[in-house]
């Protein structure tokens, strides 16, 4: 069927056409597990349909081969085109190496080089067009009515929905007993058409939940005003939901079948990411997390409907539709997993510059556990310390705000800030003209709690703390930058404390990146 024609088939139709669907040329049943660590903490049975086990690591062959199985031998030996952020690209290529056909694939050039490098091994032709997929899209187009070639939609076709929905037909035959809700990414809506017709018809009572990410809501949006809404902008860290407008197909069978949808964040992705892989020990893409951020989410929704009570005991399923993660976005990910599971705050903090009020305020934090500490002095009379702490909830980020203010250290939250939590956790510091006389150590020493109270508890109160920066990574063993500002007499003592503090340590005052960037005086500084 040519781009832009659709049928309007009743979600009764598409039974038929997901119970005949031809997948399993080159899907399997995924399967659907149980998360175990996830389903403790919530307090519901949280189900996984592992779709990223597929052999392109996302649902999307199932729709891209099932809508190729239906072209004519004319159709095959001319070419497919096809528009797409990744997964549904290596779908259709996988599916042309299967078939005998030329494809040539159109992607955002925001696409992680993982998913290009994958439509290239088998076989596809790549062109890289626009930043997201309507972008593509446009262009695929074009090419399609230069070249004569069938388009591939990765959504708004009957065929490609009917596909997708082979995973709602499974998820049925796979748990019989209640199912209270099912989460379902969406980007196009293809995966959420498809699913919600078939479950609609034949489990009615089932909650149908669709989610998206908050800069990525064009279907939420269009099902509230009733029509298809286009959005001018969409965030891209989420890639393969990134879509600035849905189909005309999936809005319809979304608008009939769907229950909801429900929005998250980037760090909710993220802390989705971190849960699946402590379940698993695979790691999803963020599309692929969007359902069990959404779970989750929905979860968090009930609870507050109820006046703060949780629901429990039901039986939830998340389709984790993806696995396909760029490596270099792992650290992103883990830097605001955390901030996601509302197990981080981080705040601005001012204190007095004035000796005992630094320690005084690691008292103040106490044994809770220190995820990042920067500081660097600048001025005379007070101190600005950028601080992370784990904590178990939001309230517990804002009763620490208040125990601040309330011992005459001014606090601002910045839990939920993103140029803070992108930027300047990452720009404290710089040159000072008091950090004359200053000595640069790092030290190394294992990751439990208290060792960094011991280590500032063994210093003498007369050294000056003029640099402070440590970062939890999560590793056995924590890392600590300071900056000391010893008096000459104290030279002696500094040697027995740096012998006796039973941490490893290095001196890199002369290192020439401290010279260039933190040193008092700069570059120039040096003798």
């Amino acid at each position: 069927m040519p781009a832009g024609r659709i049928g309007r088939l009743m979600p009764a139709e598409y039974l038929k056409r997901i119970l005949t669907a031809r997948v399993y040329d080159v899907a399997f049943e995924s399967p659907l597990e149980r998360a175990e660590t996830l389903s403790a903490r919530l307090g519901n049975t949280v189900m996984l349909k592992r779709e990223d086990l597929q052999s392109v690591f996302s649902f999307k062959l199932r729709g891209a081969y099932n809508k190729m199985a239906h072209l004519s031998a004319q159709q095959l030996g001319a070419g497919v085109i096809a528009a797409s952020a990744g997964n549904h690209a290596q779908g259709v290529a996988l599916a042309a190496s299967r078939l005998g056909c030329r494809a040539v694939i159109v992607m955002p050039v925001t696409t992680p080089q993982v998913k290009i490098d994958a439509v290239l091994a088998r076989g596809a032709r790549v062109v890289l067009h626009g930043d997201s997929y309507s972008d593509a899209y446009a262009h695929a187009l074009e090419l399609q009515a230069r070249d004569q070639l069938t388009f591939v939609h990765p959504f708004d076709d009957p065929d490609v929905i009917a596909g997708q929905g082979t995973i709602g037909m499974e998820v049925l035959r796979q748990h019989p007993g209640p199912i209270d809700a099912i989460f379902i990414p969406i980007g196009g809506g293809g995966l959420a058409a498809g699913v919600s017709a078939y479950v609609k018809q034949l489990r009615p009572e089932i909650r149908l939940i669709g989610v998206q990410t908050i800069d990525s809501d064009a279907m939420a949006r269009s099902l509230k005003a009733g029509r298809r809404i286009e959005l001018s902008e969409v965030g891209l860290f989420s890639d393969g939901t990134a879509v600035k407008q849905v189909g005309v197909e999936t809005f319809r069978l979304c608008q009939a079948c769907l229950d909801d949808v429900i929005l998250v964040d980037t760090d909710e992705i993220c802390a989705a990411i971190k849960d699946v892989f402590q379940d698993t020990r695979s790691i999803l893409e963020p599309a692929g997390a969007l359902a069990v951020a959404g779970a989750k989410a929905w979860l968090e929704r009930e609870a507050l409907a109820r006046g703060g009570s949780a629901p429990t005991g039901l039986t939830l399923v998340a389709l984790t539709c993806g696995a396909n993660m760029n490596f270099d976005r792992l650290r992103f990910v883990s830097e605001r997993a955390e901030i996601g599971e509302q197990r981080e705050a981080v705040f601005a903090v001012t204190i007095p510059e004035e000796r005992g009020s630094f320690r005084r305020f690691c008292e103040l934090i106490g044994p809770r556990n220190v995820t990042e500490f920067n500081y660097r002095i600048a001025d005379a009379s007070v101190a600005h310390v950028f601080v992370g702490l784990q904590v178990a909830n939001r309230e517990q980020a804002r009763e620490t705000a208040r125990n601040f203010e309330a011992n005459g250290f001014a606090a601002l939250d910045l839990s939920d800030d993103e140029l803070a939590k992108s930027h300047v956790r990452h720009l404290v510091g710089g040159h000072s003209p008091l950090a004359r006389d200053e000595l640069l150590y790092r030290f190394e020493f294992p990751e439990r709690p208290g060792a960094l109270m011991r280590f500032l508890t063994s210093m003498s109160p007369n050294w000056n703390i003029s640099l402070f920066h440590y970062r939890n990574h999560g590793a056995d063993y924590g890392r600590i930058l300071v900056g000391l500002q010893v008096p000459g007499a104290d030279k002696a003592a500094f040697d027995a404390f740096l012998s006796g503090l039973g941490y490893r340590w290095w001196d890199e005052s002369q290192h020439p990146a401290y010279r260039l960037f933190l040193a008092a005086g700069g570059e120039s500084d040096r003798s």
